[in-house]
């Protein structure tokens, strides 16, 4: 039997098979949370002007200084001034032509119809023309996410549309004869059906529109009628349960029925071993265990950077922290594992139930601690890789 490959050997071959989707112009505002298909470019530059950094005065020279007006945000001072004289000026506003400095508020007074300082201007009070950026210069790169702080930039840029990927289409099966679709109405024998709703918010967190399917029963015609109809639209369909080698694993034969040719199947990594990719045309089918725990920790690893790379991210793979153990961890086994751990001020603590059933601790967790195979046991205080569950450890 083949051995079951290596994590990053299988979401290297996983996302090989997959490519953005197409791209078009939207406008700035209605394209958040999706991927920039190319650069955002300042048709401006800002600020346009040199522009007060505090509420004060505008001086030329040296003071005392003679008061000529004022000048406020959206309504300059409109004469130049010369040696000697100042305006008063608010944060954001024009700084006058010749104006070199700015003495703030709390450091100025009035004597005899004249402007005095207790400590002198200074032009670090001025916000230069185009120190933020200047026209033509690339704000933002292909392949970033668009979030509020992005949208706001590109429209300081003078940008009303950007071109961005479309929304990958992903369609979500899941399988099993002891799912049951209501979980307030669960008859003996029976578990409420999880894995759908889970991956399907997962997935829609990571940018994709999502259609889903069952629970279905562990019925070789019907999983495979749903694969046909799943893959007439979507991009990548993701099949929960089914996957493995039990009499009643459904997924390889129905895939084989509906035309798609397996990739490779099972990773060496706890939990999630039994894992599969098959493709037939542009469609790729990511077979998840059916255990909630194993189906969540696969998704994170392979169902999401596989989202991002349809969705046009340039980076599709989770960022890990170095974090300290708030107590010790025994040695490892023989597969790559990954602990379900609470995060706090002493540092990140497994539970000590990691069955891949539980959904307390993963409900629960904070990070996912990645462990490599044979690790040694571990100390408090001793710094351990961890994908982050609630910010995000996704780009």
């Amino acid at each position: 039997m083949i051995a079951p490959l290596e994590l990053e050997d299988a979401r290297e071959r996983l996302l090989d098979l997959l490519s953005p989707r197409a791209s078009r112009p939207r406008p700035v505002d209605s394209a958040a949370q999706l991927f920039l298909a190319e650069p955002v470019t300042a048709r401006r530059s800002q600020p346009p002007t040199d522009l007060s950094a505090m509420d004060g005065y505008a001086t030329v020279g040296d003071g005392p200084w003679e008061l000529a007006g004022e000048s406020r945000a959206g309504a300059p001072f409109p004469k130049a001034l010369s040696n000697g004289m100042a305006v008063r000026i608010s944060t954001g506003a024009q700084m006058p032509f010749k104006a070199d400095a700015v003495l703030i508020q709390e450091n100025a007074r009035i004597e005899d119809d004249r402007l005095v300082a207790i400590e002198p201007p200074t032009p670090r009070n001025i916000r230069r023309a185009g120190f933020d950026f200047q026209a033509s210069a690339t704000l933002l790169e292909p392949g970033m996410r668009l979030g509020a702080a992005q949208i706001a930039l590109a429209r300081t840029g003078g940008l009303s549309q950007v071109v961005v990927h479309d929304r990958p289409k992903v369609a979500i099966i899941e399988c099993g004869d002891e799912l049951c679709a209501d979980p307030t109405d669960c008859p003996p024998g029976l578990i409420p059906s999880t894995n759908g709703a889970m991956l399907g918010e997962m997935a829609r967190d990571a940018g994709a529109d999502i259609a889903r399917y069952g629970p279905l029963p562990d019925d070789a015609d019907a999983i495979t009628r749903t694969i046909l109809e799943a893959s007439g639209n979507a991009a990548l369909v993701v099949i929960s349960g089914g996957a493995s080698v039990g009499p009643h694993d459904l997924v390889k034969p129905a895939l084989e029925a509906a035309g798609f040719t397996l990739e490779f199947w099972r990773v060496a990594i706890k939990p999630g071993k039994p894992l599969l990719v098959a493709r037939r045309g542009d469609t790729v089918v990511l077979g998840l265990p059916g255990n909630p725990v194993s189906s969540f920790v696969t998704g994170f690893l392979f169902m999401l950077p596989a989202i991002l790379k349809l969705a046009g991210a340039r980076d599709c793979l989770p960022r890990a922290l170095a974090l300290p153990l708030a107590e010790p961890i025994p040695e490892g086994g023989g597969r790559r594992e990954f602990l379900r751990a609470a995060w706090s001020a002493e540092g990140v603590r497994a539970f000590p139930q990691q069955d891949s059933s539980a959904l307390v601790p993963l409900a629960q967790a904070d990070v996912l601690i990645d462990r490599p195979r044979h690790a040694d046991a571990m100390e408090t205080g001793a710094f351990v890789p961890c994908y982050p569950l609630r910010n995000g450890a996704y780009a």
